[in-house]
């Protein structure tokens, strides 16, 4: 696996770039606009509150074409690229990190490089179902340029895959809420050697405590 970059102040590592948290912020933004405004427009006590249905439509349409434009974007960065090839690896410690995990052992006793198993699973279907829920999104958009068959059975896929999505999505958010480090992490760039070890241990292993240095780092702003 490749060590982690070098560059880390304040005994802190360094975990992203900021291009890499650009990428998390706007994807995570217009995610939560394609959920906000789909609750909108299928929960009847929220339409009725918010009103006018046609511009909470072309809001919900336009932010789930423009899902895929972060990470495009984001590949001109070297360090996202690298970490999208450490989400796309799944190796054996990863199974072992998925029994750990329904097992409820400790965090600090389950192999896990950069990415654990279960960032590495949310990474896959967060990438898979927003490509579905483009495609049948287009067939509902564009409903003229399909028949009826395919338009009847993607309303029904994007319906179904909204509420799953939805469902990971909170999840994905709780998970976060639970550990402030790694939130710090996400908006910074930067994390302590102490969760490293506690969370990654093998990313430790491949070289995260070299990027240890005195100074300590700046918080950027919100």
């Amino acid at each position: 696996m490749t060590p982690p970059d070098k560059a880390a102040t304040g005994r802190r590592i360094r975990r992203f770039t900021p291009a890499e948290h650009w990428v998390h912020r706007t994807t995570s933004a217009l995610m939560l606009i394609c959920l906000v405004t789909a609750a909108m427009l299928y929960l009847p006590a929220l339409a009725e509150i918010v009103g006018r249905r046609r511009l909470v439509v072309t809001v919900h349409e336009w932010a789930g074409i423009m899902l895929p434009v972060p990470v495009l974007a984001g590949l001109v960065s070297r360090a996202f690229r690298r970490d999208l090839k450490l989400l796309n690896r799944f190796a054996a410690y990863d199974w072992s990190w998925l029994r750990d995990a329904i097992r409820r052992r400790p965090e600090s006793l389950r192999l896990a490089g950069k990415f654990n198993a279960g960032q590495k699973v949310y990474a896959s279907f967060a990438a898979g179902a927003a490509l579905v829920m483009i495609g049948t999104g287009l067939m509902m958009w564009f409903p003229n340029m399909v028949v009826v068959t395919l338009r009847t059975g993607a309303t029904f896929v994007h319906d179904w895959l909204a509420l799953a999505i939805g469902a990971v999505v909170i999840g994905h958010i709780w998970m976060a809420a639970r550990d402030p480090e790694a939130r710090l992490g996400m908006r910074t760039g930067f994390v302590t050697p102490q969760w490293v070890r506690d969370h990654h241990p093998k990313w430790q292993h491949d070289g995260a405590g070299d990027s240890e240095v005195k100074d300590k780092p700046r918080t950027p702003a919100a």
